[in-house]
């Protein structure tokens, strides 16, 4: 495919998925220069003012995970519409739901048409199975990889890691974090939506755990959710603070001591490797894409998922073991660095889209 001749335009959902949305940012980045334009079209709350600094248009629809007759009908006319405004050549979808839009409304027939999943599901297989028909697919992960094939029936799915760029930026100090290191708190941050995916109910319900051994320690949790409500009411009366929704992801991450994924599953998670590559170790579940990114005892530490004993000692061991948790910091670096670079990423993705 000759790139300099292309109309690109990314459909995803984009609310309640940050990691997806920081993708099509990095993908925006990557091939600005190289085709002739690129259009998103995302539900609102996407990152509108990154895409205008990059000179890029933006189509809101709403929330794609909505079956009222009236939001799909609001969907497929926006779709239609920016395809034809704007001469689309390449979809390249990032949801099952988007997939759908574009496999109903015909677009495919006329548009290269690309999927990338980025989450294991085990759900709507009919549905699934016509959304990427007739889709170049491609996965986060192994993982994700094989639940499409073996969960679904599909094929021809390539696999192309996540990443993040280099963290470069000056560190602001946060004052919560600021207080808590002033007291002599060992930092533990959990970053995250507030839902069950995440597992944040099995992080809070460890905290007792590591206190008991550990009192000087202060837990974060960082994200925001449907769930928030019932986490806080569980988080009464244990140093847990809460931070938000925040788009300094790293900046926090660089100010922690430790952080934790307790994810219930997980695609390829950008969590370790934001983690990585700043510099910082992880204990997280191992689920579906994770294993892919921690190595046990290498460069972080794996639990299973809902084992609350389990993640407890865990951070209880990180504590513990001061010396060895600086290997692995910098072993975490170097997976960063060897494996999920922003770098790895443009390369492999360029090459892949030259190949169609």
């Amino acid at each position: 495919m000759v790139l300099k001749d292309q109309n690109l335009m990314f459909v995803l959902r984009a609310t309640q998925q940050a990691g997806t949305e920081n993708v099509v940012l990095q993908l925006c980045e990557v091939f600005k220069p190289l085709v002739n334009k690129i259009v998103v079209v995302a539900a609102d709350g996407f990152d509108k003012e990154k895409l205008n600094d990059m000179g890029i248009k933006y189509y809101a629809i709403p929330d794609i995970e909505n079956k009222s007759p009236k939001t799909i009908l609001s969907i497929i006319k926006t779709i239609k519409r920016a395809a034809k405004e704007e001469n689309i050549t390449v979809i390249h979808t990032q949801h099952r739901m988007a997939a759908f839009y574009v496999r109903f409304t015909g677009l495919y027939k006329r548009c290269l048409f690309l999927n990338t999943s980025h989450n294991t599901f085990f759900n709507r297989k009919a549905l699934t199975r016509y959304a990427f028909k007739h889709a170049k697919l491609i996965a986060c992960g192994e993982m994700v990889k094989k639940n499409l094939v073996e969960e679904f029936g599909l094929s021809d799915v390539t696999v192309i890691h996540n990443a993040v760029k280099p963290f470069d930026e000056e560190i602001v100090i946060d004052e919560d974090l600021r207080k808590a290191r002033q007291d002599d708190k060992y930092l533990v941050g959990n970053v995250g939506r507030l839902s069950e995916q995440k597992g944040m109910e099995y992080f809070i319900k460890a905290v007792p755990l590591v206190t008991a051994s550990h009192p000087d320690t202060q837990f974060f949790i960082i994200g925001s959710g449907e769930d928030e409500g019932k986490l806080r009411n569980m988080a009464k009366d244990l140093p847990v603070t809460f931070l938000g929704y925040r788009t300094d992801v790293r900046n926090i991450m660089s100010q922690l001591d430790l952080v934790v994924l307790s994810s219930l599953w997980e695609g390829l998670p950008l969590t370790p490797i934001e983690a990585f590559s700043v510099g910082k170790t992880i204990v997280a579940t191992a689920v579906d894409g994770t294993v892919e990114i921690v190595k046990d005892g290498d460069n972080g530490l794996l639990t299973q998922a809902r084992d609350v004993e389990g993640l407890a000692g865990k951070i209880n061991w990180m504590i513990d073991h001061p010396g060895e948790q600086k290997q692995m910091e910098k072993q975490a670096l170097d997976t960063y660095n060897e494996e999920f670079s922003f770098d790895t990423l443009a390369k492999t993705y360029i090459d892949y889209y030259r190949s169609l």
